[in-house]
């Protein structure tokens, strides 16, 4: 029996592998963490824990707009922050095809054709036009970045009880925190933006001292 029968209304296709699984589990898991990100976003508490001399700020609201500018809105100030990251990954390439396939099913896998409707154009039209402000979102991104490395450095400084000077220390949050910056270094500084920044244009990597050190 083929696998794709087993699914409602699934598209025509000769392949014969459960080809729908991954779609289906990147619905579930991207589902997933949007639900728990705009619950951890929306409920502005809970968000620094200070136990024991630490100073743990969670990422989705660094930089503390609150402590740097005194800024008090009406609704929880992580949405002031969270756009940029949010929009750096709405935007870029791995994450467009997570979601045309899983959620608009344009396509759903390799050799397995999408709905039916108007024909492909690309992204030249709106509302996929809008993808081209990856770039944008980059320098933003870049910025929490920055603030986010700062939290995980100040993580490994601890207050003494009873006042004195700041001890170096170790917690578990430490590691997440550093962990996390890493990983999200990772992603933005290999991203398609920065690499177009560092040499996507160039069509000759030898023909200057500027373009070998930007090959570099």
């Amino acid at each position: 029996m083929d696998p794709a029968a087993a699914v409602p209304s699934a598209p025509l296709t000769e392949r014969r592998d459960a080809w729908w699984l991954t779609p289906v589990a990147t619905v579930l898991g991207l589902g997933t963490f949007a639900l728990y990100s705009l619950f951890a976003a929306a409920q502005g508490s809970h968000y620094l824990y200070t136990g024991g001399g630490a100073l743990y700020l969670s990422p989705f609201y660094s930089p503390d707009i609150e402590s740097y500018l005194g800024l008090h809105p009406p609704f929880s100030f992580a949405f002031l922050v969270l756009w940029a990251p949010l929009g750096l990954r709405l935007t870029c390439y791995s994450y467009r095809k997570a979601y045309y396939r899983s959620l608009l099913w344009s396509p759903p896998a390799c050799a397995v054709p999408g709905r039916s409707g108007r024909g492909y154009t690309g992204e030249s039209r709106l509302p996929l036009l809008l993808q081209n402000a990856h770039r944008y979102f980059f320098y933003a991104a870049v910025v929490v970045v920055g603030f986010l490395w700062y939290d995980a450095v100040r993580a490994f400084v601890f207050d003494r009880p009873g006042g004195g000077s700041p001890t170096v220390g170790v917690g578990l949050g430490s590691l997440v925190m550093l962990a996390n910056v890493a990983a999200l270094s990772a992603f933005t500084f290999g991203c398609n933006s920065f690499r177009h920044l560092t040499g996507g244009r160039l069509d000759c990597f030898s023909c200057s001292r500027a373009a070998r050190t930007r090959h570099r």
